[in-house]
C-alpha cells in the first residue's frame, strides 16, 4: 500500500503514468493516476465501439457517430477486491436505422467483441440507444 510506480505502454499512449494505491483509490496528493479498472473500461469501450461499427457497416448502415462508456464496478469483500460487473452505455447516430435493429446489432457486437469475450467471467450489461 505504500509502494508507487509508473505504467508505460509500448505505443506510448501511457508514458510514466503514476500508479500507486493512493492514486488508484484516492489521489491524496492531487496527482491523477490510473488503475486497472479504468484501463479495462477504456479497452472495453474502445473494442466494443469498433465491434458495433463493424456490425452496423456489415448491415449496410455505417454509423455517423458512436459514443460508448464502460462502467466497471469494483467491490471489496473478505477475499479482497473483485470486479462485480461491467455496464456498457452505447449511443449511436445511424441514419435510417430503427432503434430495435440498433439494439439488436449492439447486443451481437457485445457478444462478439474480443474484450467482452476475455471478460466473460464478469456480468456485462448494455444500454444501447440512438441519439
Amino acid at each position: 500500500m505504500d509502494g508507487q510506480g509508473t505504467l508505460t505502454t509500448l505505443s506510448g499512449a501511457l508514458k510514466d503514468q503514476g500508479y500507486s494505491f493512493d492514486t488508484r483509490f484516492k489521489s491524496a496528493d492531487g496527482k491523477a493516476g490510473t488503475n486497472p479498472e479504468e484501463l479495462i473500461a477504456a479497452a472495453h469501450a474502445g473494442c466494443y465501439s469498433m465491434a458495433v461499427a463493424f456490425a452496423l457497416s456489415k448491415a449496410g448502415t455505417p454509423p455517423q457517430e458512436l459514443k460508448c462508456r464502460a462502467e466497471v464496478s469494483l467491490s471489496k469483500n473478505e477475499g479482497g477486491f473483485k470486479i462485480d460487473s461491467i455496464h456498457l452505455v452505447m449511443v449511436g447516430a445511424v441514419a435510417g436505422l430503427a432503434t430495435d435493429k440498433f439494439v439488436e446489432l449492439a447486443e451481437i457486437a457485445k457478444t462478439n467483441c474480443p474484450i467482452s469475450r476475455a471478460l466473460s467471467a464478469v456480468p456485462i450489461t448494455l444500454d444501447a440507444s440512438l441519439s
